[in-house]
């Protein structure tokens, strides 16, 4: 069943949590085509004025929409997704790093329905003004 059956305006869908690490990041640069160094050369990143190797955007959006992909389930299907990008997602190198996605629902009209994500992490905002549209599938 779909975290969103049964749902009102402001109800609050239940936090998801992801573990980003350099392994994923390379994975996601070859999978992508982005081999840009600021998110896999520590070095270089740095030396552009960036606290370490930073999550490509695109990956960050993309866990987002994970995140609404499995409160859909199959009964809903998302239509639209977009954001600000505001902060970067910093990985340190033999680590993780969190990435929370939470949602609530904001407005429900003609059968579209209005989810909010906030997307957090180093308890930072690293997407603003996170938006998604589900209908029925």
């Amino acid at each position: 069943m779909s975290a969103l059956t049964g749902i009102a305006i402001g109800t609050e869908l239940p936090t998801q949590t992801f573990q980003l690490d350099r392994a994923m990041l390379s994975n996601y640069a070859k999978a992508s085509g982005d081999l840009n160094p600021i998110h896999l050369d520590e070095a270089f990143a740095k030396n552009v004025g960036l606290p370490n190797v930073i999550a490509h955007g695109m990956l960050t959006m993309a866990l987002a929409g994970k995140a609404l992909n499995t409160w859909c389930n199959k009964e809903f299907k998302v239509v639209e997704i977009f954001a600000r990008f505001t902060k970067p997602v910093v990985v340190e190198a033999n680590s993780t790093t969190a990435l929370e996605v939470s949602g609530k629902i904001g407005e429900i009209t003609e059968g579209k329905i209005r989810v909010d994500l906030t997307v957090i992490s180093n308890e930072q905002k690293v997407l603003g003004m996170t938006r998604a549209f589900v209908v029925k599938a």
